[in-house]
């Protein structure tokens, strides 16, 4: 059985990979851009990338690592290789990036994509700071930003507070396929100690939070 990775880590890219395949504008292949966390993919996100999708002929979704996501307490709850296998499985989605900057400036200045689409709910009359910052940007080259319907809006804070994801197995199979580790090779390893004792290092973590109405926070 071909694995998760094994199917899709081929349309992952870093933004310089990405950009000497499509090449510079103008292109024969339009390239529009999303970028988000995408830590829980629901209808939603789903509509975001079609909608996206429908306006050119490649899509590129882009990610925030996981060192830069800040919101609610323990997140992401699925980490940045498994978010972007997620995403890459989808048949529209073209490319992804995992954007290691806390904003998507500079991947959008390396990847200059015709269009950069954004959700529903930062359409406004007046933009919100990093929203211009990123039109701004991309007006500069001669793209455009495009904001998509929105006629289904979902929280992904309020559905991870409903039921946190668990997907301990599938965070310790990207590891295991990453450094090209199978469970039989441990098992291999085990059998050529018999009589071994073995001394496992660590440290004993309990992990707590307090939540009142106004607030929550780490212990």
């Amino acid at each position: 059985m071909v694995s998760l990775m094994e199917r899709y880590r081929h349309k992952i890219k870093t933004a310089e990979q990405l950009r000497a395949i499509i090449g510079p504008p103008p292109r024969k292949k339009r390239v529009i851009m999303c970028h988000g966390v995408f830590d829980v993919v629901h209808p939603g996100h789903i509509r975001h990338l079609l909608y996206a999708k429908s306006k050119a002929d490649l899509l590129v979704a882009s990610i925030t690592a996981d060192k830069h996501i800040t919101k609610g307490v323990h997140r992401p709850h699925v980490t940045q290789d498994l978010r972007a296998l997620n995403l890459a499985a989808f048949e529209m989605v073209d490319y992804v990036i995992i954007d290691r900057n806390d904003t998507p400036l500079a991947n959008i200045e390396t990847i200059e994509p015709d269009y950069f689409a954004k959700g529903f709910e930062y359409n406004a009359k007046d933009l919100a700071p990093r929203t211009a910052e990123e039109a701004a940007i991309v007006e500069a080259y001669g793209g455009e930003l495009i904001f998509t319907p929105g006629d289904i809006v979902y929280s992904s804070s309020a559905l991870i507070n409903l039921a946190p994801p668990s997907v301990k197995l599938e965070t310790l199979q990207i590891l295991m396929e990453r450094n090209d580790i199978t469970f039989d090779r441990l098992r291999d390893v085990l059998s050529s100690m018999p009589g071994q004792r073995v001394h496992i290092v660590g440290d004993t973590i309990v992990d707590s939070y307090t939540q009142d109405a106004d607030h929550e926070r780490s212990v």
